[in-house]
């Protein structure tokens, strides 16, 4: 009798309760990081991801508005946008190409990092396009930068 009076105390009384510290040992200490069963091989949507697709991640959105910012000082300076569709919404606005620029990158990257887990083709896993991409911005960057060096 005792112990269904301490378990329907129990049920009654929800001792959880959401804060940032809960989110950050959610994302930093999270305890299943493997599958547990076989048949869970072929999960492709998880919902811990690692550490290093969040530096990817942010350090690709970071290096986008970097991209856009140089492309823009380049622009005033004489030089031309190479890509065509860009180049387009440039034509419209300075505020519609950063907008695009952005919001472009930010949905592909969700869609990456929501895909980390399957294969392109079954090869290649689709995480490291990420790495892919981050390595192309930070070369794109660097020329920017020299550029934007040569015309000062």
């Amino acid at each position: 009798m005792e112990l269904s009076r301490a378990i329907a105390n129990k049920r009654a009384i929800d001792r959880r309760s959401f804060s940032w510290r809960t989110v950050f040992f959610g994302f930093a200490r999270s305890r299943r990081h493997s599958l547990r069963r076989q048949e869970d091989a072929e999960v492709l949507f998880i919902d811990w991801h690692h550490p290093w697709l969040f530096f990817l991640a942010v350090g690709t959105m970071i290096m986008s508005c970097i991209d856009a910012f140089m492309t823009l000082q380049l622009l005033q300076h004489g030089m031309i946008e190479a890509n065509p569709v860009m180049a387009a919404i440039l034509d419209q606005s300075t505020t519609a190409f950063a907008i695009s620029k952005v919001s472009m990158t930010g949905i592909s990257i969700l869609i990456l990092v929501f895909l980390a887990k399957t294969r392109f083709l079954n090869r290649v896993r689709t995480g490291l396009f990420l790495t892919m991409f981050f390595s192309l911005y930070a070369c794109l960057i660097c020329y920017e930068f020299v550029s934007l060096l040569r015309v000062l």
